[in-house]
């Protein structure tokens, strides 16, 4: 399962912040950021992924995160 957000992160240093923090929250997932796109968008790839833990958690970090449709 393939979960894609829009956020607000705007550089590779909160990129990779967060996707280490993630990866230490949601075991066995794969998480990347694609900045170049105008969604900022992060990709969370795993066999189960809580888009609203996702959000959750970007929040609790000061980021905003919507599931892209």
């Amino acid at each position: 399962m393939i979960e894609v957000f829009k956020t607000n992160v705007e550089s590779a240093i909160q990129a990779k912040y967060l996707q280490v923090l993630m990866q230490q929250h949601f075991f066995f997932t794969e998480v990347n950021f694609d900045l170049e796109d105008c969604d900022r968008v992060l990709r969370v790839k795993g066999e189960k992924v809580c888009t609203l833990n996702v959000i959750l958690l970007m929040a609790a970090n000061g980021y905003e995160c919507n599931v892209l449709e």
